[in-house]
């Protein structure tokens, strides 16, 4: 009667569609760049008009945040922590938003951290005519700023996935 099995699967037929998902997962991230975007809150509607911008360019670009109101020393900061290490863990590099507010965010300070700790690539992004004077202090000269304009932000990311 047609051979059945019963349902079950061959421990072969299962290694193999493990590498084909594999494969699959592999190919969709080198198409779609995934980045953790570090940003002061207080920056949070500026960043969301960039977001909507690299979407609207066509951009195979897809931010990954965690967008904190909580205080750094807050009761829930540990988790929040833990949700952010998460997120930067799935990516391979870490857009810092460089503004006025970025300097003084103590989120941001941590976000560039993890990120270092990780062994992410991280890069910074300002709108403008020049980037702020004063950078978080977690910054490092190695890492590259660019202006928001999508062939130099795509660049710099890729160039940031290279050398970590």
């Amino acid at each position: 009667m047609g051979g059945s099995s019963g349902g079950r699967v061959s421990m072969e037929a299962l290694i193999k569609l493990e590498e084909r998902a594999k494969e699959s997962l592999k190919k969709s991230q080198e198409l779609s760049p995934h980045v953790f975007i570090s940003f002061a809150y207080e920056d949070n509607d500026e960043v969301n008009l960039l977001r909507g911008q690299a979407k609207n360019s066509n951009s195979d670009l897809q931010f990954d945040d965690y967008s904190v109101k909580e205080a750094y020393d807050s009761a829930s900061a540990d988790y929040i922590k833990k949700q952010i290490q998460w997120k930067i863990e799935k990516v391979s590099v870490t857009v810092v938003y460089l503004s006025g507010h970025s300097a003084n965010s103590k989120w941001v300070d941590w976000e560039i951290r993890e990120s270092i700790r990780q062994g992410k690539g991280v890069v910074g992004v300002y709108v403008g005519d020049a980037p702020p004077k004063n950078l978080p202090s977690a910054w490092e000269s190695k890492f590259k700023i660019v202006k928001w304009e999508h062939a130099a932000l795509m660049k710099a990311i890729e160039q940031a996935s290279q050398k970590r």
